[in-house]
């Protein structure tokens, strides 16, 4: 616990980084439309953040492993939680169609999310603080 705590620990950066991606997709999906972005910028950029997310959520529960590691384990997730949504159950549609449940599973099952998915998990991976500090030359 004092390794996340300590301010320029890779594990603060994170944690930081991953309140940042939340506050931003929460922004880009409230606001996105009335600053008239285009469809796309907030269709699919409230999904390359929310990829980011478990990107940074999953390199804090395994904060050891390798960031490539990290990012395989999280397109995992991304992936098998986009499938998810081929699955279809009432109460399961019902907590859908509520603001969390959108925001958590999604309501409509696409593939344009999963390379979205990828692409925000890849920049996550590629702004990781843990693999900036790992390829940084050691003296």
């Amino acid at each position: 616990m004092r390794k996340i705590i300590q301010a320029r620990s890779p594990q603060f950066l994170r944690l930081a980084a991953l309140f940042l991606v939340i506050v931003l997709g929460l922004v880009l999906r409230r606001f996105g439309y009335a600053a008239d972005l285009p469809f796309i910028v907030v269709k699919y950029g409230g999904s390359a953040l929310w990829g980011a997310m478990v990107y940074l959520l999953v390199a804090l529960f395994i904060a050891r492993s390798r960031p490539a590691a990290i990012a395989v384990t999280a397109l995992f997730i991304a992936i098998s939680v986009e499938l998810f949504r081929l699955y279809h159950t009432p109460w399961l549609d019902a907590f859908r169609l509520t603001t969390a449940g959108a925001l958590l599973l999604g309501r409509v099952f696409s593939l344009w999310n999963m390379l979205a998915y990828a692409i925000g998990i890849a920049a996550a991976c590629a702004f990781d603080p843990a693999r900036r500090i790992a390829l940084r030359p050691r003296h």
